[in-house]
Order: structure tokens, then sequence, then C-alpha cells
């Protein structure tokens, strides 16, 4: 089988001659999973259109093209289908409707959203022979979490393109990273398709001399060190290449303090910093959401650190209406040291978000990440973005999503950085060995 199968098919279907890239070649043989990632202009998608066709003719299949976000079908790969037939002269045999497309065998195509799926409503595609998931580095991981286990059908196939963004994207890990049994994972990009258009060379050229931040990830699928139009986009990068990502040991003759940004329906993060000669190191991180602060705290007195202070924001000193207390006043309690600060004043300073964002860029330099302890406050900046205006397309504010708490977070280290200080009264024997001087 193969691609000797596929043009033997379309030999007997009487079809034009279907040709695929070479690295394609087992798109036609018994995989559970196929994933093909790269740039653009590589044919893959395409090329999954065209396959799916030919063996949706050749025997009757219930087919799902799925994405993460499907507000309407012009978001789908209906379009592309529906090209495809009229290309490959298949439209006596394919009915293009408006939500479907069915085959006079019973084959159907049907399109879908995954973010919107519940393991309930996901139960009727229970039945499909083959799901293929298109721009799958935007699938989150709880998609892939109701997806798999329903499509259960023996011999069914999972199919995914994608040009993957960050490597750390769940799908990327999921099926590059860590390839699941049963798999066939290939990278295909530009030069690997022989039909790569002129009008495409122009744009690749262009790029590549006007756009060099992003070429190689839109034409080399190649995976960015921040997310597209992220806000510390250049500063990520610099502290990768300046070695500021790295382990970060713990160093029990200086503080620790916690900065703290609040959160219950939202995530709750605090980070644990070290004010070094001259810098600043992150060394530990927590987040979560629906926790207690007594919660909290019992996670944060697992860890042997020669505490300092427990900084916080605003809100901070805020008396909840259900409790009649505040933050720093159920903390103290719980025998937290808290920074001194009020509603007027907090601990925090409470300069504007623009400001502050500034500040922090300005600053990176001064900042040494643990990128093992540290790498949810890690993938937080480097996901950091803007919203972007519906109709100018102008970047505003930055969203407000579940990147936005750890990149909060960060904004705080960096205004509370200039007052933090160091008992340098020895910490008890349990606090381990003191960290090398030449740990940087």
């Amino acid at each position: 089988m193969g691609l000797k199968w596929c043009l033997d098919m379309a030999s007997k279907m009487n079809l034009a001659k279907i040709e695929f890239p070479d690295k394609l070649d087992f798109i036609f043989l018994k995989y559970r999973y196929k994933v093909s990632h790269g740039g653009r202009g590589s044919a893959k998608s395409w090329s999954y259109a065209k396959a799916l066709l030919i063996m949706g003719r050749k025997k009757k299949l219930r087919i799902l093209c799925a994405r993460e976000v499907q507000k309407s079908i012009k978001e789908s790969v209906h379009k592309l289908l529906s090209d495809q037939i009229e290309a490959m002269g298949l439209g006596s045999f394919y009915e293009v409707l408006d939500n479907t497309i069915r085959g006079r065998n019973g084959t159907e195509f049907v399109f879908a959203g995954l973010g919107v799926l519940t393991t309930e409503s996901i139960k009727s595609y229970e039945g499909m022979d083959i799901v293929w998931v298109e721009e799958g580095q935007t699938v989150k991981k709880k998609s892939w979490e109701i997806l798999i286990p329903t499509i259960r059908k023996p011999g069914s196939e999972i199919w995914v393109t994608m040009n993957p963004e960050l490597d750390t994207d769940d799908t990327y890990v999921r099926f590059v990273v860590s390839t699941p049994p049963d798999s066939k994972v290939v990278q295909i990009n530009y030069m690997d398709n022989r039909w790569f258009p002129d009008v495409l060379e122009m744009e690749r050229q262009h790029c590549f001399k006007t756009n060099r931040d992003d070429y190689d990830n839109i034409w080399e699928g190649k995976c960015r060190k921040s997310a597209a139009g992220a806000i510390f986009a250049g500063e990520i990068e610099t502290a990768i290449l300046g070695g500021q990502i790295r382990p970060v040991p713990y160093d029990p003759m200086l503080k620790v303090h916690t900065i703290w940004d609040l959160g219950w329906n939202d995530s709750m993060t605090i980070s644990m910093v070290q004010k070094g000669p001259a810098e600043i190191r992150i060394i530990d991180y927590i987040e979560d959401s629906h926790k207690t602060l007594a919660w909290y705290v019992k996670e944060l007195e697992k860890r042997p650190y020669n505490w300092g202070q427990d900084w916080l924001p605003h809100d901070g000193f805020h008396k909840d209406f259900k409790t009649g207390q505040s933050t720093e006043e159920i903390l103290i309690a719980l025998k937290r040291d808290v920074a001194p600060g009020d509603t007027v004043d907090p601990a925090i300073p409470n300069i504007g978000l623009e400001d502050g964002i500034k500040a922090a860029r300005l600053n990176f330099s001064k900042f040494y990440i643990d990128e093992v302890k540290c790498a949810r406050l890690l993938e937080c900046l480097r996901r950091y973005k803007r919203r972007l205006h519906q109709t100018t397309q102008e970047p505003m504010g930055p969203l407000h999503d579940e990147y936005c708490h750890g990149a909060d977070n960060f904004r705080y280290i960096n205004l509370v950085a200039p007052l933090l200080t160091n008992d340098l009264t020895p910490p008890p024997p349990s606090s381990g060995p003191r960290a090398s001087a030449d740990w940087r």
C-alpha cells in the first residue's frame, strides 16, 4: 500500500492523476495516529484532504473534521474539501451541503470545534472511522483528553496537521516529543512540496528578507521561543541566549520572599524570590485555583526555605465581605510575616498596568528563572499577549486569559525587587547546604 495504492485507486476511479509529497507516502497505511507538522506551503492539509476523499469514495466512512475553535463552518476545512472535490472531478460522487459533505456510498464528513465539546456531547462521534484535526497546535489538553478515548471504533484513526508554535504546545508534546505507539509523525515543509507555487516562493523570500523573527516558524515549522505577538517575546529570547533561564539553586543564606497575585476562580500565583548581590533569582512558583489561603501556606511550608516576607497587592488589604477579614489578616493569623501595607499604600506598589509592563521589560536582564520549578511561570511569560481590535487588528490591553496571572506575578516581582532585603542571621540546619557562590 502507500502511494502506489493511491495511484492505482485513482486509475480505477477514473480520476485525474493524484500525487502526494514523498514524505507523506504513509498516508494510506494503517496507523492509529498520522501527524504532519511543518510550515506554510508544505501541502500537508491539501494532501490529507485528497487522501480522505479518495478513501471515502472507495469505502463508506464517517469522518470528523475538527479544530479547537470553530464558530462557523467557514472556519473549518469544509471549503478545502469542496475545492478538492472539484479539482479531482468528484462532484458526481460527493454532495457538498452547507454543514456536511456526503458521498453516494454513505460516506459522510462532519465538522466540529473541540473546545465546546464535553464528555456527554462527544458521544455522538463515537462511531467515527477517522478524525482529522487541523490547526492541531491550538488544541488544548482538555480537548485531547475528551476526544481520544471517544474515538475507539476498531481500526479508527486520528490524523493531525499543524504548524507548531511553542515546544510546550500540548499537541506538540503529545505527538512529537512523546510519540505514542502506532504513530507516524513527520515534519514536512515547503522544500518537500514538488508543486510549491511561485506566488508562495515570492512570499517566502520576502518574509526571509523582512521578517526573520517569524520566518523559521512560518515557513520551516520550527517552534518559537515565545508565542507570536507575545509581550515579552524579545526579552524571553535574550534571556534564553544569556543563560538566565536555567537551574537556579536555593541559597539558604538569602531570604526567600513570596510575591502574591490573588485569585479564587482565577489563578492564585505565588513566586518565591531571592535577592542576590546584583540579580533577582526566581527559584520556585505555585499556581492553582479554588484553594484556601491555609492550603497555600501549607504548600509553602513544605519547602525548607529561609523565609522572608509575603508581599501582597492592593486587594490583599481589602476585607472580604464574606469573612470580614483581609488576606493580610488571614496570613498573619497563619503565622506568616506579611510585608506591611494598606489599601492606599500596598506592599506591592500600585502603578498602572502598562507602566508595570514597561518596567518589567527594562529590568528583565536582572532576573534568573529556574527552568524546572518555574516552568509554569515561564509558560505564562512566553504566551502573554495583547487583545487585538476586531476591526483594525491594532494591539490593545493584555488578554485576560490563563496566562495573564503568571505574567502579573512577574510584573509584581519587578516592582518589589528594590524593596527586598536579606536578614543575614544563619538559617536553621534543616535548610540544607549552601549553594555554590559561582552558580551563575
